[in-house]
C-alpha cells in the first residue's frame, strides 16, 4: 500500500473530527443535467404535474413562504 498524502492525511482528520461531532458521511448522487434526454424527461416531468391542483397548492404555499413576516 503506497504511503499517504498530507492531503489525504488532513481529509482524514478532518473526517474524524466531524464524526467525532456525532455526524456521517453520506455521498449523494443527483441527475447529471448534461446527460442526453435530461431535458426532455425534466420537461415531461413538468408538464405531469403542470394540472394537478394539489402540487400547484404546494407550489403557491412555496413560493409566496419567503413573503412571510415572523
Amino acid at each position: 500500500m503506497p504511503p499517504s498524502s498530507p492531503t489525504t492525511d488532513k481529509f482524514k482528520r478532518y473526517r474524524a473530527r466531524l464524526r467525532a461531532r456525532g455526524l456521517r458521511q453520506i455521498q449523494l448522487w443527483v441527475p447529471d443535467i448534461n446527460s442526453p434526454g435530461f431535458q426532455q424527461e425534466l420537461a415531461r416531468q413538468v408538464r405531469e404535474t403542470e394540472n394537478v391542483p394539489e402540487d400547484n397548492e404546494a407550489l403557491d404555499l412555496i413560493e409566496h413562504a419567503g413573503e412571510w413576516e415572523e
